[in-house]
């Protein structure tokens, strides 16, 4: 009998003798999906569905790394895409398109009177860094949450290698929730911090007014405020996070499903400090790239057209609520939680009757994998999942929960897992 991802690990061996990890995202690769129980390389994708090269099918709830906001194959997308494909996709000079998707953006974003754009999440991220520092003439960048691969953010991370030890000591790490560890930085380096980036919500929502309290700390200390809005823009609400929580800050980027999955991020802000950008160094040659803006363009209109953001909600709101009853079924409560906002929320393990949060993490994706399910502990939700969707992971995970009590309460964990258990790549939530 064929074994499920034979064709997957085949391919695996030969991507590994010319791409490192075989994969172009650290969370795409094999150390993220445990080797023997998962795919590696998916060949389509239609709606909220994905076919590996093995032929399998899942409903994906990852989606692209939140990148698809819309669906696979979406056809107001793709039409757009093609019709100006016919016209042309990377030119001589600037093009229309800029301008228009500019112009709403600043519609949209309550920070945004100016927008430039790149094509990853990092080129933006470490854009607003350098424009905060030209603008304080400061150095030190106080960070929450995610923000790239650069020197300037990676650093401060334990994968920090190849990064001078100089740049790894301007970045500094707060809490989120616990505006005392901003605090102590302001004090500690009192009048050198050009800026606090943050996610303004990744795992918890804000509480005792953390954003407006984080707003306040940063201007008295005259730095400025950045959003980064990468997974939260046109996500949470259609202005961001900023619009959900109404705490706007000054600079703020977006990528993700903007462009559902066409590659395409943005700087948006206030113009006194956008302004920089004419002077400051942030260029690319494929920043003004037509497809990936009409694309943009497309979802925009969606967005506002159809109430996508209303659906997504719902949509997640269903999804937690499900589990919560299946983990209060299983009597799961020591072991797993939910936590997040509708559309991105996580699943978190907890070290339980002696197993550790990623032995138990290890089986629930096996299983999961095995039964159709396309996840690593998110449900990222798009526009394409379905009630059946939804219908069906939570059967699916009803026998996944079930099992998981059975083999916590007998000791029997590995007797059940066909692979190695899996390591975290690193904590930044």
């Amino acid at each position: 009998m064929k074994h499920r991802y034979e064709k997957s690990e085949q391919y695996l061996k030969r991507t590994l003798k010319s791409i490192p990890l075989g994969s172009q995202t650290f969370s795409k690769s094999h150390t993220q999906f445990p080797y023997g129980v998962s795919p590696y390389f998916i060949k389509q994708g239609k709606g909220s569905h994905v076919w590996d090269i093995d032929d399998n099918e899942y409903i994906d709830f990852v989606s692209g790394l939140l990148a698809i906001s819309i669906g696979y194959q979406d056809p107001d997308v793709d039409d757009a895409v093609k019709k100006q494909l016919q016209n042309g996709v990377t030119f001589s000079l600037a093009h229309p398109l800029e301008a228009e998707l500019a112009e709403r953006i600043i519609s949209l974003v309550p920070c945004a009177e100016m927008v430039r754009f790149g094509k990853n999440g990092s080129d933006v991220t470490s854009g607003a860094i350098r424009v905060a520092r030209a603008y304080t003439g400061r150095e030190h960048i106080a960070v929450c949450g995610y923000h790239g691969w650069q020197d300037w953010y990676i650093g401060s991370t334990s994968r920090d290698m190849g990064v001078p030890n100089s740049t790894k000591a301007l970045t500094h790490r707060f809490k989120y929730n616990d505006i005392a560890s901003l605090e102590e930085i302001f004090s500690t380096l009192h009048g050198k911090v050009a800026a606090v980036i943050m996610e303004p919500m990744n795992v918890e929502y804000p509480q005792n007014d953390f954003l407006q309290q984080v707003k306040e700390l940063t201007h008295k200390n005259g730095a400025l405020l950045i959003f980064d809005e990468m997974i939260t823009g046109f996500r949470f609400a259609l202005g961001g996070a900023q619009e959900y929580f109404n705490v706007v800050p000054d600079i703020a980027t977006f990528g993700k499903g903007m462009a559902n999955g066409y590659p395409l991020s943005a700087i948006a802000g206030k113009e006194k400090y956008m302004r920089l950008l004419e002077d400051i160094f942030f260029s690319f040659t494929f920043g003004g790239e037509t497809l990936s803006l009409a694309a943009s363009i497309a979802v925009l209109d969606k967005l506002q057209r159809e109430n996508v953001l209303t659906k997504i909600a719902e949509s997640g709101s269903l999804i937690c609520d499900e589990i919560n009853k299946l983990i209060n079924k299983h009597e799961l409560q020591k072991a797993i939680k939910t936590s997040g906002h509708p559309s991105w929320s996580f699943l978190l393990f907890q070290d339980v009757n002696g197993y550790s949060s990623n032995e138990l993490k290890t089986l629930w994706m096996q299983e999961a994998l095995k039964h159709g399910i396309l996840t690593f502990g998110t449900h990222n939700v798009s526009y394409a999942h379905t009630k059946e969707d939804i219908n069906y992971m939570i059967q699916v995970y009803d026998k996944i929960f079930g099992l998981l009590k059975q083999v916590v309460a007998d000791k029997t964990l590995h007797e059940h897992l066909n692979c190695a258990v899996l390591q975290p790549l690193f904590r930044v939530r």
